[in-house]
Formats: C-alpha cells, sequence, structure tokens
C-alpha cells in the first residue's frame, strides 16, 4: 500500500503546507472580524459583498501578470514580498479601528480607507497566488502530486477551520484591534516558513524561445482552453463557488435568521472546512482519482443540493450539517483538480495555468460574495441562496452533457 504520508515527509513540503495553512487561518480571521464589523457598523448585506468585489478586482487585473512573474522569477521571493504587502494592510486596519482614529472620522472615510486596504490586500494575492500554485509541484517528486494535492488542500482546510472558528472567540475575549495585533504576529511566523523553503530553479520553455509579455500571457489562456479536462475541471469549480457559495453573508444569517452571534457565525463560518478535512482525512487513502470525473461531477451536485438544503433550514444544527456536506464535497472536486493542475502544465507554464485557474476560480469567491451581497440585498438571503444552488445544479447539468467522454479518463 502506497505511504500516505510521504509527501509531508519531505522538508520543503512541510515548510509549505505548515505556510499554507497559517496563511489561510490568519487571512480567513481578518476576514470574519472584519465581516462582522461591517455588518455591525452598517446593517447592510451589500456592505459584505462590497468586501469580496474589493479583493476580486484588484486580484482580476493583476493575477495574470503574477503568473507571468512566477514562471520567470524565484517563486519563494514573490510568496514574501507579496506576505509583506498583506502585513501592511493589516497594520493599516489596526491603526484605522483605533479609538483615538475613530473618534475623527467620518463613517463613510472609515469604509472607503478599509475597501482600500482590501485591495491593496487583494493586489497582493494576485501576485502571491499563482507563485504559490506554480511553486508545489516542485517541492515532490511527479508520483506523489496526489498524495501533495491531498495533504495541501487538508492544510488549507484545517486553517480554514481554525480561522473562522477562532476569530469570533478572539473577537470577544481580546476586541477587534487587539484580534489584528494577533493577526500581524501570525503573518510574521508565515514569513519565516516562507524563509525556510529552499529556493527552486525557474524552469525555461524546452524551445529556449524568448516571448513578448502579452504572447506569454495568451499561452496560459491557450493552454487551459485546448485542454478539455482542466478547462472544465476549473468551469465546475467557478460555477459552485460563484453561484453556490454563501459565505460572506453568514453573518446576515447568523444575526437575523439563526440568532446566534458572532460565536455562532464562527461556527458557521468553520463548518464548510470541518468536513473538508474529514473527507480530506479518508482521501489520504483512499483517493478520488480513480473515476475522476465521475466523483467530480458528483461532488459538485452533491455541492448544490447541500446548498439549498442550508437555505432553507432555520435550524442551527442542520445549517451546521449542511454547511459541513458542502465543504466535504468541495474537497472531493479540489483535490481533483489541483491534481489535473498539477500533472497536465509543462513546468514553464505553470505560474500562468495557475494564474488563469485564480481568475477563474479563486477570484470567484470574492465576486460570487458580491453576488451574495448583492442578491441578498435585493431579494433577501434566503431567495439568494436558492437561487445560487439552483445555478449550480444547471451548469452541472450542461457540463456532464458536454464532457462524458472524460468520464474514461485515468489519472
Amino acid at each position: 500500500m502506497a505511504d500516505p504520508y510521504a509527501a509531508l515527509r519531505i522538508p520543503d513540503f512541510r515548510f509549505f503546507v505548515a505556510n499554507s495553512f497559517l496563511i489561510t487561518a490568519t487571512l480567513l480571521m481578518q476576514e470574519v472580524i472584519l465581516g462582522y464589523e461591517l455588518y455591525k457598523l452598517t446593517h447592510e448585506p451589500l456592505a459584505l459583498g462590497l468586501v469580496g468585489l474589493a479583493e476580486a478586482i484588484p486580484f482580476i487585473s493583476i493575477s495574470l501578470f503574477g503568473g507571468h512573474l512566477a514562471d520567470k522569477r524565484n517563486k519563494r521571493r514573490i510568496l514574501q514580498q507579496s506576505l509583506l504587502v498583506i502585513m501592511l494592510g493589516s497594520v493599516i486596519l489596526y491603526l484605522v479601528f483605533q479609538p483615538s482614529v475613530v473618534g475623527q472620522m467620518s463613517q463613510t472615510a472609515q469604509l472607503g480607507i478599509i475597501y482600500g486596504v482590501l485591495m491593496l490586500i487583494g493586489a497582493a494575492k494576485g501576485f502571491y497566488s499563482p507563485a504559490s500554485s506554480s511553486l508545489k509541484p516542485f517541492l515532490v517528486p511527479r508520483e506523489l502530486y496526489p498524495n501533495s494535492s491531498t495533504w495541501s488542500s487538508s492544510f488549507w482546510q484545517a486553517g480554514a477551520i481554525i480561522g473562522p472558528g477562532i476569530a469570533g472567540f478572539l473577537y470577544n475575549w481580546l476586541g477587534l484591534d487587539h484580534t489584528l495585533i494577533v493577526i500581524i504576529a501570525l503573518f510574521v511566523v508565515c514569513f519565516i516558513l516562507l524563509s525556510m523553503i529552499k529556493s527552486k530553479p525557474v524552469p525555461t520553455p524546452a524551445d529556449g524561445a524568448a516571448v513578448s509579455l502579452w504572447e506569454s500571457l495568451r499561452e496560459g489562456f491557450d493552454f487551459v482552453f485546448k485542454t478539455k479536462i482542466v478547462f472544465y475541471s476549473i468551469s465546475l469549480d467557478l460555477a459552485a463557488v460563484l453561484f453556490g457559495g454563501v459565505v460572506a453573508i453568514l453573518p446576515v444569517f447568523a444575526e437575523d435568521i439563526l440568532k446566534v452571534g458572532a460565536e455562532g457565525l464562527g461556527f458557521l463560518r468553520a463548518a464548510p472546512s470541518v468536513g473538508a478535512v474529514l473527507t480530506m482525512i479518508v482521501m489520504t487513502r483512499f483517493p478520488p482519482i480513480n473515476n475522476a470525473w465521475r466523483n467530480m461531477l458528483l461532488a459538485v451536485l452533491g455541492f448544490g443540493i447541500s446548498t439549498l438544503i442550508f437555505a432553507w433550514s432555520t435550524n442551527f444544527y442542520l445549517s451546521l450539517l449542511m454547511l459541513a456536506l458542502t465543504g466535504a464535497f468541495d474537497s472531493v472536486s479540489v483535490i481533483i483538480r489541483q491534481t489535473i493542475l498539477q500533472i497536465f502544465p509543462p513546468d514553464h507554464l505553470r505560474g500562468r495555468v495557475a494564474a488563469v485557474n485564480g481568475i477563474f476560480v479563486s477570484s470567484s469567491n470574492e465576486i460570487g460574495a458580491f453576488e451574495s451581497g448583492l442578491l441578498a440585498s435585493a431579494v433577501g438571503a434566503v431567495p439568494s441562496v436558492v437561487l445560487g444552488g439552483c445555478l449550480t445544479l444547471v451548469v452541472v447539468t450542461y457540463v456532464y452533457l458536454r464532457s462524458k467522454e472524460l468520464l474514461t479518463v485515468r489519472l
């Protein structure tokens, strides 16, 4: 039987996933407390949606260039420099929420600075995300790609549990400004972990030919759109996250529908990741890459159904269970997609393919947050989530009809 811990036995990969866990937890801690504070300030779901839009616009604008740089420059250095910019944003947020500062500015000015900082963080992620995704395949041998995908996803999801889970408690115990101090300190630890990863060589194209920036960016798009399994796997995740995501408006469910407050919000926010990690523990021994495309379609279908049940639930525990199931189904599709993205792209294109994936999937978290906030503001939280779940089911049915030949693909 294959060693389920094989990838974790490689020191550079251990540092990589430890950083992935910690930076995910820290960013989500910051996201949860900011979302709750914004809802307290405005009592407007659209304010929560604008959080996603503020990050998505610079991310989408910069990500392709970030992927180009990730293919041409030292990936570890890009990660460190991007992290320093994210840390700067957290420092600005800490200063903005100081009582002496709050009393001297209008709410409009305060909101403007908060959204401006979120745009700065989104820009930094535009460089960080493709560099991180394209570095991972260089840390382990090719035969360990499925194993490393499972572990990296597991550590990411563990961070997505711990961050939101403790954010509400820290907010209650320490207050907003002291929680931000903890967040800044954790970013420093992330920087140290990145520094412990050995620098990897920058790959060059097989033909050695130099290309212009625009040709370089087009290469990434061309590869994604011409490689059917890559294109459809990205499309499925895009649909699930864009239409079926409810994370951005969870403060509305916590405050107005389930009435569980900040601590309940922490549990709701962590529930999808609890389901994901439990599923990924099983998948370290039973990876979903046999019959991969069938499993991907079923996972997205299950995600949409769980989202619909969550929308109609008025019971806190049923809502937690449905959110946990969305995380469980999502974890299956994530591992399959990450394995596809490690196996198919050539080394010299990994950064640009990761950037295209980031634009269509990672940024859809933020665009989906805006869509959720906008719809919730217009028609109410429950109808907006019902509509999103239904659209997810429509998309997975369409992709199934268009991609039946992929059912025979073996990773």
